[in-house]
């Protein structure tokens, strides 16, 4: 079956405005939120129901058309980015909680469901869900599912494969499967990890089981500023050594810290090179005894400055900056790279003090937000794409700092996935055997490599970040870049 053909036969029975054909109406669709990759697909089905997805992917099956599910298009990895001339999925209408039992502490819902609204929907029965990325309140639960995201509170909860109990996926040739279940204890091979953190190269999930936590008694959260990024990473491996396990520890360097104060005030030190936010959560007892542990180590640590939050709005505030930091960056730099590398937490003050070392060199600035608890770099790269050479600089830069966490004993990513973005790195992080193996499980799963097609994967020449020339919305004048 042609291309035309099938997309004839979808619109037999998708309404035209839900299936998105007209040039105009696949822009906003051209890449995700790492907008320096760009591909035009033929279509977008604007799915609202699961059969209508199980349905496209057969379709795509049954004619070899690539296609690649997306949700809210956060991703930035280039996750998302549309294969050319082929269908994306969008599952944004898929936006039902299913099933939410208190007893059992599960949700089920549809992919997608924004992952802030689950822990909405459960705070009535003293309930959360516990992975929190930072655009938790747009990104949805069927994107942090092929991620595997993660969040500030991973360190001590896990990623999103922690909390996942069960699944139901379309796998790419339109066999619908059920994987786990409800229970905390699995029987037989973990399909559900299997799946996990896939990036959409083993189909899509229709409903996804998750696993609910109660809410804390009480919160500590303790505001540590620095005169250098390296003292500040020093002090989280301090206090890990120290055997506190605190449920987020966030870092933030000064242009972060500028970027924050000027989008939300959350009434930052300005003067600081970096911020360290360490939050205790749990029973009263347990939060108050390492409490007091932990003002014992950070003061060791020298701050310039350490205060805590007093009460549940100052709680708020302090997070709200760390949380607003990725898109307020966007009021200092035109456009920005974002990597997601991870170190032991052992080499963090030794790889900040390395990437700043770099950003001079480059002559490119470089802000730094990141998980500290398990040592995943955020490195936000700014750059403008309207000077010549500029985005090859930054991605040279980006690159730099993927081989340094290789060096050090780290990866690539930590939740944010490899994408079209690194995946010309994954051959320095894996042996030729390793990578071989992930290929025939891929191809086994889809032997015509449909889903998702060019992500993961360093086969043949690895697409390099290329500017693109001005945004469609440029050349109709539609957005300014001023």
């Amino acid at each position: 079956m042609a291309q035309t053909d099938l997309l004839d036969e979808l619109a037999q029975w998708i309404p035209p405005e839900r299936l998105l054909r007209q040039p105009a109406q696949l822009v906003p669709y051209e890449s995700d939120a790492l907008t320096a990759f760009r591909s035009r697909p033929a279509a977008v089905l604007l799915a609202a129901t699961q059969e209508e997805v199980v349905q496209a992917v057969r379709f795509c099956h049954r004619a070899a058309i690539p296609f690649v599910a997306r949700g809210s298009g956060t991703s930035l990895s280039g996750g998302s980015l549309p294969v050319q001339d082929g269908l994306v999925i969008a599952l944004n209408r898929l936006n039902r909680i299913l099933h939410l039992d208190p007893a059992q502490r599960i949700a089920v819902v549809e992919p997608g469901v924004i992952n802030l609204a689950v822990s909405r929907a459960a705070a009535p029965y003293g309930l959360y869900y516990a992975p929190d990325p930072s655009s938790q309140q747009i990104c949805t639960i069927g994107g942090n599912v092929a991620f595997n995201s993660g969040g500030a509170h991973c360190l001590k909860y896990g990623m999103t494969a922690n909390h996942v109990l069960g699944l139901k996926v379309v796998l790419p040739d339109g066999e619908v499967v059920e994987l786990g279940g409800a229970s905390l204890e699995g029987v037989g091979p973990d399909w559900t990890g299997f799946f996990v953190g896939s990036e959409g190269l083993f189909g899509i999930a229709l409903e996804i089981t998750l696993r609910l936590l109660p809410k804390p008694a009480l919160y500590r959260t303790v505001l540590a500023a620095y005169d250098s990024l390296e003292a500040a990473g020093d002090a989280v491996a301090s206090i890990v050594a120290a055997g506190l396990l605190p449920g987020a520890m966030e870092i933030m360097d000064a242009l972060a810290i500028e970027a924050a104060e000027a989008a939300v005030q959350a009434g930052y030190p300005r003067d600081a090179a970096a911020l360290l936010i360490v939050e205790l959560e749990g029973e009263p007892r347990q939060v108050e005894a390492e409490f007091a542990q932990l003002l014992q180590v950070v003061d060791r640590s020298h701050p310039r400055t350490l205060s805590v939050a007093k009460d549940d709005a100052d709680r708020a505030r302090i997070w709200k900056g760390r949380k607003s930091a990725f898109s307020a960056v966007g009021r200092l730099s035109p456009d920005y790279l974002v990597q997601d590398g991870v170190v032991p937490r052992s080499k963090l003050g030794a790889a900040l003090a390395a990437i700043e070392q770099m950003s001079r060199r480059h002559a490119l600035r470089v802000a730094n937000v990141f998980h500290a608890g398990d040592g995943n770099l955020h490195p936000l790269i700014l750059y403008d794409g309207r000077v010549d050479g500029e985005l090859e600089r930054a991605e040279t830069l980006a690159g730099e700092i993927l081989q340094l966490c290789i060096e050090l004993g780290g990866s690539i990513t930590g939740e944010h996935g490899v994408g079209v973005e690194k995946r010309q790195y994954m051959a320095a992080l894996f042996a030729e055997t390793d990578l071989a193996v992930m290929a025939e499980l891929r191809r086994a799963l889809d032997p015509g490599e449909l889903a998702n097609r060019g992500k993961m994967f360093p086969d043949g020449e690895a697409p390099a970040l290329r500017a693109q020339g001005p945004h469609p919305l440029e050349r109709l004048g539609l957005l300014s870049r001023e």
